[in-house]
């Protein structure tokens, strides 16, 4: 009686595998000019458009663009992330890559690398444009402005691997964005002091890692030093990026039926 030996079970997490898949993928999007217009130069005409829009006040400017410029990355990379995944799954290429030793935490890490790289190009441009060009006036350190904009970005990364395992086409995946995107953007504390809402709305927006974003932001825009909230916000924007990238490697499927 002839036995098939069973195939090798595939590592856990390879960071062989994990650069092979951002590689690729980078390479991908270097063929797709478009893409990389939408997620370097959008959130930078945002924000041009933005300082023109107040430009009789400047002040104005100063107070919602550092929070802005940590919510225009993580949108636009939310939206090219559960876009591109989802153009991957449906065409057959995820499911021919995890037929071969390839795990899916090596498969999202992969993703997350690419599109983490693409997102410290585009905070950088960011970054740099409103606080150089635009003249955005910040108390504190604008590298520390760099680094909640890229956590906002990976964040963005992270929710759009998350959400394209849940959806079936393209238009889907951007549907997700008024579920998903719309009542953080809401209640972040953008356009009123979560302080101010009312009781319910502001035990929610403390458990929306956009909140932690927008504050973040403002604790670089009032204070010259390292502030405690600071650090505490960080942290829960970074930890809600890894949460959800593991929900993404849990939840991904091979295929769309």
């Amino acid at each position: 009686m002839s036995t098939t030996t069973p195939a090798a079970p595939t590592a856990a997490f390879s960071t062989a595998r994990t650069t092979a898949t951002a590689a690729r993928v980078l390479r991908q999007l270097r063929h797709d000019p478009r893409t990389i217009a939408l997620m370097l130069l959008v959130p930078c005409l945002m924000l041009v458009l933005l300082r023109y829009v107040f430009d009789a006040s400047p002040l104005t400017f100063d107070n919602i663009g550092a929070s802005l410029l940590g919510i225009f990355p993580l949108i636009t990379m939310f939206l090219v992330t559960s876009i591109a995944t989802l153009r991957e799954r449906t065409s057959g290429t995820l499911e021919r890559l995890l037929a071969m030793p390839l795990g899916k935490a090596d498969l999202i890490a992969g993703y997350a690398l690419a599109f983490g790289t693409v997102a410290v190009v585009q905070s950088a441009l960011a970054t740099g444009l409103a606080v150089w060009l635009l003249g955005l006036d910040v108390t504190g350190s604008p590298w520390l402005l760099l680094l909640v904009a890229l956590l906002d970005a990976l964040l963005g990364t992270a929710l759009g691997l998350f959400v394209s395992a849940f959806a079936a086409s393209e238009f889907q995946a951007v549907q997700f964005m008024p579920a998903v995107i719309f009542p953080q953007l809401l209640l972040c504390g953008l356009f009123t002091p979560r302080a101010d809402m009312h009781p319910l709305l502001e035990a929610v927006s403390d458990v929306l890692p956009m909140s932690y974003a927008v504050d973040g932001m403002n604790e670089v825009l009032h204070h010259t030093d390292l502030t405690s909230a600071f650090v505490r916000d960080v942290l829960v924007v970074a930890g809600c990026a890894l949460l959800v990238l593991a929900l993404g490697a849990a939840t991904l499927r091979r295929r769309t039926d």
